[in-house]
């Protein structure tokens, strides 16, 4: 599986914890082509050791290098690497791009850093949306939570971002995609959910599909769809897609989940049986509206046969829905 870093602030904690110096180092601003984006984080330990990335590689040495004085000192620092810059070639950026990082150093355990921290961490943990807010001037430091003004858009956006002299990095719940129908398709969608980030969960009353040997290592529920998604408790990080071609299975999880603030709701099926699909679903009651939500048939339309071509064409999909809202129906 690849290496993803979306759990920086809860390694911080776990440094801090064990009595370690740490800082951390958060992409603030990008230009040019740059590698990675606004809010990408490092964290560096007082022994070099590192997780994260905030250039894919570029320019980590010299980050380092700047976090382990930083630690020294207990100084906030703004870092700007660019094409334009002497030592372009020397860091890495040499391609062209400039990015500029906010580094600030953490204490060992005690105190309103590691207090920040536990509250992040904990919001995070509980799926509740959470803001870091830093102050450039005064080096400042808050939480923020959804309904904050400061940060509510860009909750909304998924976006960290400059707001006047505060920079905000959101920490949205982690994505989740639940996978109602333990089938052939599914084997191949649930490695490449992980690839992209997302944390899948397998839901399927059959054991003999939702099976260890089948999915080893992963999440999977034996619950009826309608009582597992509502234990689930589905939210607007969750994509649902249902897989079984069975509407005794199926149709109770898109029900489910149409009365949900999912941001995806993708169905496997040819045009022909989703259209059957909507006659069940409206004899049941559902308003033409509410059914409009339903992505079917399931991915985009690259022409997917075999199975792991068809989980290629629902992870485009969901990600398009994810990072390009405007185009959700």
């Amino acid at each position: 599986m690849a290496e993803h870093f979306d759990n920086i602030p809860e390694i911080a904690l776990d440094w801090l914890r064990a009595g370690k110096a740490v800082a951390l180092a958060t992409v603030i601003q990008t230009w040019g082509s740059a590698p990675r984006p606004v809010g990408s984080q490092l964290v560096i330990s007082g022994s070099a050791e590192i997780m994260g990335s905030v250039s894919g590689g570029c320019v980590e040495g010299a980050v380092v290098e700047e976090a382990l004085e930083a630690i020294k000192t207990g100084k906030c620092a703004i870092l700007d690497y660019g094409i334009a810059d002497e030592s372009a070639f020397a860091v890495g950026l040499a391609c062209g791009g400039n990015i500029r990082i906010l580094l600030e150093p953490l204490n060992t355990g005690q105190g309103p850093d590691i207090a920040v921290l536990e509250l992040l961490v904990a919001s995070r943990a509980a799926r509740q949306p959470v803001a870091t807010a830093v102050n450039l001037d005064t080096w400042q430091r808050r939480l923020l939570g959804a309904g904050d003004p400061l940060a509510s858009n860009r909750f909304i956006t998924d976006k960290s971002g400059l707001e006047g002299n505060w920079f905000i990095t959101i920490h949205n719940p982690p994505l989740r995609m639940v996978i109602v129908g333990a089938v052939h398709i599914a084997q191949p969608l649930v490695a490449m959910a992980q690839l992209a980030g997302f944390d899948p969960i397998l839901v399927d009353p059959r054991a003999a599909f939702a099976s260890e040997s089948r999915f080893p290592g992963e999440k999977y529920m034996h619950d009826w769809p309608d009582e597992a998604l509502q234990l689930l408790d589905l939210d607007t990080r969750t994509a649902v897609v249902t897989l079984s071609h069975d509407p005794k299975i199926d149709d109770p999880a898109i029900i489910t989940a149409l009365g949900a603030p999912v941001f995806y709701l993708g169905c496997l099926g040819s045009t022909r049986t989703h259209a059957k699909r909507v006659a069940r679903l409206t004899a049941a009651g559902l308003e033409p509206a509410l059914l409009s939500r339903i992505h079917a048939p399931v991915g985009a339309d690259i022409g997917a046969k075999a199975p792991a071509e068809i989980a290629i064409s629902i992870m485009a999909e969901i990600v398009e829905r994810l990072r390009r809202p405007e185009s959700r129906p």
